[in-house]
């Protein structure tokens, strides 16, 4: 398979210590040993210790230029990245890799995105409280499990992406995932963090697991936004500082099911650990929740469960993940639950705290919101009461309602800020 050639479109230089593109002045001379040497090379030679001329000069101000201008990136399992200017074509598969482009300004620049209805449908909801900030990808190309070809026609110059996810993908082998490192641009991403998962065996020795913002600082550093990166983790840290000065005592605290319902109108729904490793669980663990499953045998994410296990649980409080998506029907799934000869006995639901949720696949912009509707949702005495949500984008907020600090996150996600 060949690909056009366009040096310029070349901004990475390595990972790992090895060479992905040579777009570099100079990179293909020939050997100093040679010794079929000509005359015209002796000359040349001897010119080369001479002065250098106008042109030679600007050519080395420019390569210096270009050599100062580089910057260097590292994530597990890919390694160090040296980029020589900041990727413009950007392409994601998972939903917290592009809420990380979204909240470094860089939304526009996507060329790809798992299930981009649903994403668009996602971000979108939570993005329309910040103002001057908006998503538009339902056009992207659909990268779950893509194809190598595709990955060619993007040309993107940066694929924000695990490469041991991709690799566990059916269609992919790891001659694959080397060729699209070499031939295109860089994988720079980590996903098997969002529940702490094991690798494929070939990235075993070089996995490292991280929380969500710490994957998101290292997605900053690649996209050479390290100070949107720094004003939004600054935000979060005001925001957990927030809540977590007014949590209730442990004993005080409800049992929640975090939960992915079917969407076909039948008992079944997926859980979710709502104190597990992985940031999954990254807008739950911090609020100290206790998850109403924990303990109860055959309960695992991978694993349907039905209503007969939800009422065994029973638990106080009830979170539907998607449930401020299009996708599903919030009235609907709560009418459901309260229909249900077994699901209508549950507590949550009898006391009408079944609460729509956004997504267990969060980045940085969706965490931020996600703590700040589960607090609500929690502890309403402490943190004011949750709207009752059925459709549309995030529930509007008056100003002393808010514990998250809209206008601030607006200016980051805008580039219209100054560094505190």
């Amino acid at each position: 398979m060949t690909r056009d050639a366009d040096p310029t479109r070349r901004r990475f230089v390595a990972a790992g210590g090895t060479v992905l593109g040579t777009a570099l002045a100079g990179c293909s001379g020939t050997s100093g040993g040679d010794s079929g040497a000509t005359a015209t090379d002796a000359t040349t030679d001897e010119q080369s210790t001479d002065a250098p001329s106008a042109t030679d000069a600007g050519t080395d101000e420019a390569t210096a230029t270009d050599a100062a201008a580089s910057y260097t990136a590292s994530i597990a399992p890919v390694g160090e990245v040296t980029f020589e200017s900041p990727p413009e074509r950007i392409f994601a598969i998972m939903t917290h890799h592009a809420d990380m482009a979204l909240s470094l300004g860089r939304g526009d620049d996507l060329t790809a995105v798992y299930a981009p209805a649903y994403n668009d449908s996602l971000l979108s909801a939570f993005a329309a409280r910040l103002d001057g900030v908006s998503v538009d990808w339902t056009d992207l190309y659909d990268s779950w499990n893509p194809s190598k070809e595709r990955l060619y026609a993007l040309d993107s110059d940066v694929h924000l992406a695990d490469p041991a996810n991709v690799l566990a993908m059916d269609a992919w082998a790891e001659d694959d995932v080397a060729e699209v490192r070499d031939e295109i641009a860089p994988w720079f991403g980590n996903t098997l963090s969002d529940r702490y998962r094991d690798p494929p065996a070939a990235y075993a020795e070089r996995y490292e697991h991280y929380d969500l913002w710490g994957i998101f600082e290292r997605v900053a550093a690649a996209l050479d936004e390290r100070e949107r990166y720094s004003a939004l983790a600054d935000v979060r840290a005001a925001l957990l500082d927030t809540v977590e000065a007014d949590l209730p005592p442990e004993g005080e605290r409800p049992t929640v099911a975090m939960m992915l319902p079917s969407t076909a109108e039948d008992s079944q729904y997926w859980p979710y650990d709502v104190t597990a490793d992985g940031f999954f669980a990254a807008h739950t663990r911090p609020l100290g929740a206790r998850d109403a499953f924990d303990g109860m045998d055959g309960v695992g994410d991978a694993d349907p469960l039905d209503y007969e296990a939800l009422l065994e649980a029973d638990p106080d409080v009830i979170f539907v993940l998607g449930g401020v998506v299009d996708t599903y029907d919030m009235p609907a799934i709560r009418e459901r639950f309260r229909s249900d000869p077994v699901a209508g006995d549950v507590t949550a639901v009898q006391e009408g705290r079944v609460y729509a949720q956004g997504t267990r696949h969060q980045g940085p912009l969706l965490n931020l919101f996600q703590l700040e509707m589960t607090a609500k949702q929690l502890y309403p005495d402490r943190f004011g009461e949750w709207p009752t949500y059925e459709s549309g984008p995030y529930p509007e907020l008056s100003d002393d309602e808010r514990l998250l600090d809209y206008d601030r996150v607006a200016e980051v996600v805008r580039g219209d800020f100054e560094s505190d």
